[in-house]
């Protein structure tokens, strides 16, 4: 029996009620904001708040959600880019590694 294959994106999730109503919802709405760093509050039970920053480390690359399906993991993106790199390190004077 063959496994069915589904699209990313198209698979139902059994943990969403009918109730929920999205229509309103922005897709990406804090995309920006996340990118360049939050906070959060934490109110303690003593009645004191810790206050947390969040900033992505450096280095961290983003792909966007049409990148993503084709590359799920950091082995994929890695392999990917192993394989341009001999193609572009000439034209920017660097050496490929192998």
């Amino acid at each position: 029996m063959k496994k069915e294959i589904t699209e990313p994106g198209l698979i139902e999730d059994d943990d969403m009620c009918p109730e929920y109503d999205f229509t309103g919802g922005v897709r990406g709405k804090h995309y920006k904001e996340l990118r360049e760093g939050y906070s959060i509050k934490i109110h303690q039970a003593d009645g004191t708040t810790l206050i947390q920053n969040f900033r992505l480390e450096e280095g961290t690359v983003v792909l966007a959600p049409d990148v993503r399906k084709y590359f799920p993991d950091s082995e994929a993106v890695n392999m990917a880019l192993r394989c341009l790199i001999p193609l572009v390190a000439p034209k920017h004077g660097a050496k490929a590694t192998s």
